[in-house]
Order: C-alpha cells, then structure tokens, then sequence
C-alpha cells in the first residue's frame, strides 16, 4: 500500500513498514494543501497532531484504509465518517502508557516536595528550608479516572508509595485487583487527597471538571492531568485554587496549549495560573519520552501488520 506519513516519527518506522511491502513516503514539513492535493491514492495514513482528519480531508482519499496515529488521542479524528466508511483506526497508547505514567508520579513527587520552587529558591542563594517542607506519599488515597492504558500504568507505579488507590472508569468494569479499588465516582470523591485523569477529550469530558463538580469532592485534593486540558479550564482551575477546593495542581496539558492564540481572558487566567506556586506545568510531554518514540512504530506497524497480512 501508499503509505503517506505527514508528521515527525523516529526514523525507525519507514523500514519496518517497508519491509512489509509498503511504499513510504514521508513527509513530515507537508501543509494541509498539500496533503489533500496527494489524498487521491493514499491508502495509509500515519498522523500525530498536524491536522483534524476530518470529513473535508477524508472525502480527498477514495482508497485510504487505514489511519495509524502515534499517540493515544483521538479527538481530532472523525470517526463516525471512518465506520461509516470502514477504515481502520489504530493508534498507540500501549506504546507511551508508561511514558506517561512515570511522568504523571514525577509531577505528583515534584509537587509533593515543591521541587521547581525549591530548585529556582537555591540557584538564587535562597536557603528557605521550612519553606520548602514537602508532604509524604504514604498513607494518602489516590483517585484515577480512567482505567485504561494510562490510568492502569499509573496505578503500577503507585505501589510501591504505601498509598490507597481508588480507580473510577465509566466504561470499564471488573479491573479491580489486590491494589487497586474499582469504586463508584461519589465513592472516589469522598476519599481521595490526590485525582490523576487519564480519560480521552470526548464531548462528555470536555470541561467535566466544573468548580461544582470540583466542590463535590469530600476535602481538598490535588490534581494532576497528564490526559487533555479541555477536560478543565483556566478559570475552573484558578477558582478551586482560590477556594482552597484544590491544595496543588500539576498539569501537563492545558486548555489551549497555543500561548499566540490565547484569548484575553485566558491569558490573564493562565498567567495569574503560572503565578502560583502550588501548580507545576510541563508542555505536553508526558508521553515524549525517547523510548516511547520507537516504541509507539513497534506498536503502529504490529497493528497493520495484523490487519493486512
């Protein structure tokens, strides 16, 4: 098959798809023109994030049959035109799951111990001991919502920190285990100090984490969010923070991650958000490891390989 590549991969995955007969081409710097001019005898896609795959892109490609995205998300992809069609829809959480959950126990650790405040307090000759007095892991329950490939790899990590751990997922029934307690959301709400999120963006959690949701929860908690920043916003953040509804937030995806095309208001919110002490960021990398970027080719190209032997 055509196999059309319109992002940056690591390098590994043009061999390993031609060595099983495909014809690659790989054009990582490609514009959406581009890619619709080239549609009309592609039959495989690979994507990351460049462009919506959307019905406007997928009528220009009459023999595509497979898309492959190297990633876990799959917000920006139009799939009921692809059932309808039959195309084939793979993508790779299984290869940055654990990319992703060492990153959200990082985060949590860093928040825990004010770590970025601390490390900047020290390079400026600051030596604020009591003010830099972290929290222990241990004894704490842990809330993760989602239990699939991110949120059970979270889990993992979590067991040897003495924690309880509380999973809810609204789709998934029967995971529980010896370390893990499948629960109710309204039970995970009144136990839990710390909430990691690890679902999709779809339209039911897109902007789920409302301030009253957030005021629903038993007591104060902290939050990480490694899953999509439109599951909360800015402003629901900098309230609950306000409100002391959250101890701490540490986020590796926002609610619009294009600083150039920040509204006003969400530029005064992030900004007051980036002001805090309490709340760490990182760019959306939590699965950007240099392990993950070879391990999602291994995943993608195992999973056409089945498909189309």
């Amino acid at each position: 098959m055509k196999v059309l590549i319109i992002d940056e991969m690591h390098l590994s995955i043009i061999p390993m798809l031609e060595d099983l007969g495909h014809n690659v081409i790989y054009s990582p710097k490609i514009t959406r023109s581009e890619i619709l001019d080239q549609l009309h005898d592609v039959e495989g896609l690979i994507i990351r994030s460049k462009t919506p795959m959307d019905k406007e892109l997928l009528l220009k490609a009459p023999k595509l049959k497979f898309i492959a995205r190297a990633g876990a998300g799959l917000d920006k992809i139009d799939l009921d035109y692809l059932k309808g069609r039959n195309i084939k829809l793979f993508h790779a959480a299984k290869g940055n799951r654990d990319a992703v959950a060492e990153h959200a126990v990082g985060m949590l650790l860093g928040l825990f111990n004010q770590l970025i405040k601390a490390d900047s307090e020290v390079r400026k000759g600051v030596w604020d001991r009591e003010g830099n007095r972290g929290h222990e892991l241990a004894g704490k329950s842990v809330g993760i919502l989602g239990f699939g490939n991110m949120g059970s790899a979270f889990s993992k990590r979590l067991k040897g920190f003495d924690v309880a751990i509380l999973a809810y997922d609204k789709y998934k029934k029967g995971f529980g285990s010896k370390n893990v307690k499948e629960v109710i959301w309204e039970e995970l709400k009144a136990e839990i100090d710390i909430l990691s999120l690890h679902v999709p963006l779809t339209s039911e959690t897109k902007g789920f984490l409302t301030i009253d949701e957030l005021a629903s929860f038993a007591k104060p908690f902290w939050l990480i969010n490694t899953a999509r920043g439109e599951l909360i916003s800015f402003e629901t953040l900098n309230e609950a923070l306000d409100k002391g509804i959250l101890k701490g937030a540490a986020l590796d995806v926002l609610e619009n991650e294009k600083f150039q095309n920040f509204s006003e208001d969400q530029k005064f919110q992030f900004e007051k958000l980036a002001a805090r002490e309490n709340v760490i960021f990182s760019p959306h990398v939590a699965g950007w490891t240099f392990e993950s970027y070879e391990k999602i080719n291994q995943v993608l190209v195992k999973k056409i390989k089945k498909e189309f032997k």
